[in-house]
């Protein structure tokens, strides 16, 4: 028997950091980013958000607004409540525009309806290997693969398919 392949465990950490050239096209998709309500001080010196929520000021307790980047705690019931408060601060009209990072876990509730809000959408072509609080790749890959979520306008719906259909399959989701 062959020995089973390297892969990522779900070991209940929530510290996987997003690798530089997906923040690139974020900001370049947004313009910029107002607020990464799921992050830390390491974090945000990648994503150079102008506010930042880490787990102290518990960003699901705060008010979201302007262009947001979200790269989730992927354990329950936090990334059900990360794209809730997402999905509900965007249809009130806080959120002007959000790409949000997530597994790729479409039969989920919480991916149903984050997909129901977005706008357009990338299945990565391979699955995104997540950097560590040094900036190091993490050794193997995740167990699952990932989806990004655009939501927004249908010029930055257009812009989201520009930029981000060099990591894999972009396209035009829901029609705003």
């Amino acid at each position: 028997m062959s020995p089973a392949p390297r892969v990522m465990r779900n070991s209940g950490n929530n510290e996987w950091y997003t690798p530089p050239r997906f923040l690139v096209a974020a900001r370049v998709v947004m313009g910029g980013i107002d607020l990464d309500p799921a992050s830390c001080a390491v974090a945000n010196v990648a994503v150079g958000a102008t506010t930042y929520y880490d787990a102290a000021s518990d960003g699901l307790a705060q008010r979201w607004a302007g262009r947001v980047w979200m790269n989730p705690p992927y354990a329950q019931p936090l990334i059900r409540q990360f794209v809730d408060k997402l999905v509900d601060s965007y249809s009130a009209a806080d959120v002007e525009q959000a790409i949000v990072l997530v597994n790729n876990s479409t039969e989920t509730a919480w991916a149903q309806r984050l997909g129901r809000a977005a706008t357009a959408i990338c299945t990565p072509a391979g699955r995104i290997r997540f950097l560590d609080a040094n900036g190091v790749l993490v050794p193997g890959s995740p167990l699952q693969g990932q989806q990004i979520y655009y939501l927004g306008d249908g010029a930055g719906a257009s812009r989201f398919v520009g930029a981000f259909d060099m990591f894999g399959f972009a396209r035009l989701y829901n029609r705003p």
